[in-house]
C-alpha cells in the first residue's frame, strides 16, 4: 500500500465495508447484537498509533461500517482509545436495550481518538460505556479490542488484511464448547 491509498476516503469506506461484509457472513449474530470496533486513524495513514490521528479517515471508515449494521440490524460499539480506558460510544438504545451504565466523559481526538469522536458526534444519541460483549470485531491498527470480544474470540481472515496503511485483524466469537468427546454441538453456534 502506498500513500495514494491513505488520500482517497472511498478506497477506505469501501476496504472497510467490504471487510465487514465478509466478517458477518462468518459469524452468528442476530439483530441487536453488537460489533466493536477500533480504530487507529494515525495507523491508517502510516503513522504511530495515537501520534496525529485524522478525521478524514475516520470518517471513512464509520461511512463504511455504519450502512452494513443497519442492515444486519446490529449495533456498532466504537472503542475509544486507552486515555478513556477503551471506553466505547454506542447508541443510547443500545446501552438501554443492554442494561449497560454510562460513564462520563466526551471523546476528543486526543482523548478517545479520532474514530471515537466521529462516532460521538455523528451517533443520533450517543453514549459512552465502558464495555460491551460484541459478537465480532474489526482491529485497525492495533487498538487491542479482545477486552470487548464475547468469549471464545476465533480469528477470521477475509482477504483483506489493511485499511490504508494500518493492519486488519479481525475476529468473530462463538459459544464456548463443553461436555467433552461425547457431546453433540449445534452447528449454528460455531
Amino acid at each position: 500500500m502506498g500513500e495514494n491509498t491513505v488520500l482517497h476516503p472511498d478506497m477506505i469506506r469501501q476496504s472497510v465495508s467490504e471487510a465487514l461484509r465478509r466478517l458477518l457472513e462468518q459469524t452468528a449474530c442476530r439483530p441487536g447484537d453488537f460489533v466493536v470496533i477500533g480504530c487507529s486513524s494515525s495507523e491508517i495513514i502510516g503513522k504511530q498509533i495515537g501520534s496525529v490521528g485524522s478525521l478524514e479517515a475516520a470518517q471513512a471508515v464509520y461511512d463504511g461500517v455504519m450502512p452494513v449494521l443497519r442492515e444486519k440490524g446490529l449495533y456498532l460499539a466504537a472503542q475509544c482509545c486507552e486515555h478513556l480506558n477503551r471506553a466505547l460510544v454506542v447508541e443510547r438504545a443500545a446501552a438501554d436495550a443492554w442494561h449497560l451504565d454510562e460513564v462520563n466523559a466526551v471523546p476528543q481526538m486526543h482523548a478517545g481518538g479520532s474514530f471515537g469522536t466521529v462516532t460521538y458526534q455523528k451517533m443520533e444519541s450517543p453514549a459512552l460505556v465502558e464495555e460491551v460483549r460484541a459478537v465480532a470485531g474489526m482491529d485497525i491498527g492495533g487498538t487491542l479490542i479482545g477486552m470487548h470480544l464475547k468469549p471464545v474470540a476465533v480469528p477470521v481472515r477475509v482477504g483483506i488484511d489493511h485499511i490504508g496503511e494500518a493492519i486488519l485483524i479481525l475476529a468473530r466469537s462463538r459459544a464456548r464448547y463443553i461436555g467433552g468427546e461425547r457431546a453433540v454441538y449445534n452447528d449454528a453456534l460455531k
